[in-house]
């Protein structure tokens, strides 16, 4: 059988791949120290899970509307607007199947091919390949580790093109931890509307902050025309499974973006919409204490990577990960690239992570410290060891 160009474009996801292999070796009894999953290690909050049951207690297991149920929508605008001092309506909400089918429609539903799309690098792996199902061109921005790979506006205006569509901007950053400051994200927006093209801000980490730092949205700015908002559950409320996620924006855009989710998925699941619901309206106490632990651990890894000999570790301001450079050992060590290094570590040391070239790097990996801190210390003796034996 022979196989559309397109599938030939894209990869699995290399995340996808390193949780597989750990359950493996999970499964074959090893004693692994897993950093690689990208998702909360805390329970979905109980109220969330007990609005869900009553749902299905109800009966709501039908078809709902394709872009959510009105009440959803309702939360995710309502939530937004005291959050970040937005003022979107419900029409200006899809609710999506989590936050990466909002970025591929979003994708899908604006660029043609050939048109081209700046993406800052380190970048969170499905951006490039999505971009490239598309048939868009993803112009790559690097960014400079010592500045904690912070996005400048300035760089951007260099790489636009009279064929640049869109700019996608993740900030907090997956994998970096890295954070856009306020001001530069209103210079971004202000260059959109310039040049004419689409700034794409996903807000996924937005409320995992650290060292005093407020969330903050381009929603409160009011643009519609030149501004896609994507957002999810996943991470603020501990709902990875759940698959809930959200886009804001122009209600022609999302029109379009229903389109296809009308041809895909329909609906996201009815009743994870309705623990979504109760996530929203609820107490949000379970978003500061995630919070709250996730700089304690971030603090602990952080000290713990610098204190070997070699590694540098920037210090990331938002999300739940640090990207370790490993040049040195690289250099010095005849280990070949980074991907080899972390297979070495899976089999040796029993520690799971990520290899840069999945975000776009070469000599990075990246670690989640959505652990407890136990597996933290666990990990940092084994990777202490393992690198002071090269």
């Amino acid at each position: 059988m022979q196989f559309s160009e397109r599938i030939s474009r894209i990869s699995v996801s290399s995340t996808a791949a390193v949780v597989q292999k750990a359950e493996k070796l999970r499964a074959s009894g090893t004693d692994l120290v897993d950093f690689g999953a990208g998702e909360p290690d805390f329970p979905t909050p109980e109220r969330i899970k007990q609005a869900a049951i009553e749902a299905l207690s109800r009966n709501l297991t039908k078809y709902t509307a394709t872009g959510g149920i009105a009440e959803l929508r309702r939360a995710v605008v309502e939530r937004h607007a005291k959050d970040f001092g937005s003022a979107y309506a419900p029409e200006e909400c899809l609710i999506t199947v989590g936050g990466k089918q909002a970025i591929f429609e979003a994708i899908a539903a604006t660029v043609n091919h050939g048109d081209e799309v700046i993406l800052p690098s380190p970048y969170w792996v499905s951006f490039l390949d999505i971009i490239n199902y598309a048939g868009g061109k993803a112009v790559i921005l690097p960014l400079r580790e010592e500045e904690n790979f912070t996005l400048r506006a300035e760089d951007v205006e260099k790489l636009l093109s009279p064929k640049t569509k869109l700019i996608i901007v993740n900030s907090p950053n997956n994998p970096t931890g890295g954070v856009v400051p306020p001001e530069e994200m209103e210079k971004l927006l202000a260059l959109a509307r310039r040049r004419g093209v689409l700034l794409m801000s996903d807000e996924c980490y937005c409320h995992f902050l650290y060292d005093g730092r407020k969330p903050f949205s381009l929603g409160s700015s009011g643009e519609r025309e030149h501004l896609i908002l994507v957002g999810s559950l996943s991470k603020t409320y501990a709902m990875t499974g759940w698959r809930v996620g959200f886009a804001l924006g122009s209600q022609k855009l999302l029109a379009n973006m229903l389109k296809l989710q009308s041809h895909s998925t329909s609906n996201p699941t009815s009743f994870a919409q309705w623990g979504a619901l109760e996530a929203l309206t609820g107490p949000q106490d379970s978003v500061r204490l995630m919070r709250e632990e996730y700089e304690r651990r971030r603090n602990r890894i952080v000290a713990g990577l610098r204190a070997i000999p070699g590694l540098q570790c920037t210090q990331p301001a938002g999300a739940f990960y640090v990207y370790p450079n490993a040049a040195h050992y690289l250099n010095q060590n005849g280990l070949g690239n980074v991907t080899a290094l972390a297979e070495q570590l899976l089999e040796k040391a029993g520690v799971a992570l990520v290899p840069g070239p999945a975000f776009g790097t070469e000599a990075h990996f990246r670690i989640s410290y959505a652990t407890s801190q136990e597996r933290i210390d666990e990990g940092l003796r084994r990777l202490k060891a393992f690198f002071a034996s090269l």
